[in-house]
């Protein structure tokens, strides 16, 4: 499965790095392709480097400002023009979405990705990989659209909230049938 996983190129700490690597490593080992932002940095190369080395594959979607950043040896690598082109392409590309821990960017792309799927543009599963309660105000912000009439559909119909990456997986895998 082409999974797409969202998250930040920023360096973090080992209470996101760890999971993260573990995560990357079930990817690997369960022959998923991490399609992913293709930078060679931070939480992003951690993940990248953790599905590389447990065997699974690697296709990037960089863009042109962050080109100089994209991983060398990557299986696959496109330099997109912009922002926009950029999610279109990992959308694109993917049978599954995690968010994972991140900043604005990240943020952007998780709520882009919702969009769509609210209106019905996507059917992919899309899973919110909660690491160390990065994700528990976002988590309650929605329920509380659900409560209020906000969304039109189910939140558990539009987003998967994970506490773990073996969760994280278990989910994408039952819902492409996997299991």
């Amino acid at each position: 499965m082409n999974i797409c996983v969202f998250l930040s190129a920023a360096d973090l700490d080992d209470r996101y790095t760890v999971p993260a690597r573990e995560f990357a490593e079930l990817l690997g080992r369960g022959g998923h392709t991490l399609v992913w932002g293709g930078s060679d940095k931070g939480l992003m190369k951690v993940v990248a480097d953790g599905v590389q080395a447990a065997g699974g594959r690697l296709v990037g979607v960089s863009v042109e400002f962050l080109a100089a950043s994209a991983r060398p040896n990557a299986d696959e690598m496109v330099i997109a023009r912009d922002l926009a082109e950029r999610k279109a392409l990992l959308l694109e590309k993917a049978d599954a979405v995690v968010i994972m821990v991140g900043g604005t960017g990240t943020l952007d792309e998780a709520t882009e990705i919702l969009e769509l799927k609210k209106h019905g543009k996507h059917t992919k599963p899309v899973v919110l990989l909660n690491t160390a309660g990065f994700y528990d105000g976002l988590h309650q912000q929605f329920r509380r659209m659900e409560d209020e009439g906000f969304l039109p559909l189910p939140l558990t119909d539009l987003v998967f909230f994970a506490k773990d990456g073996v969760g994280a997986l278990a989910y994408l895998e039952e819902s492409a049938g996997l299991q």
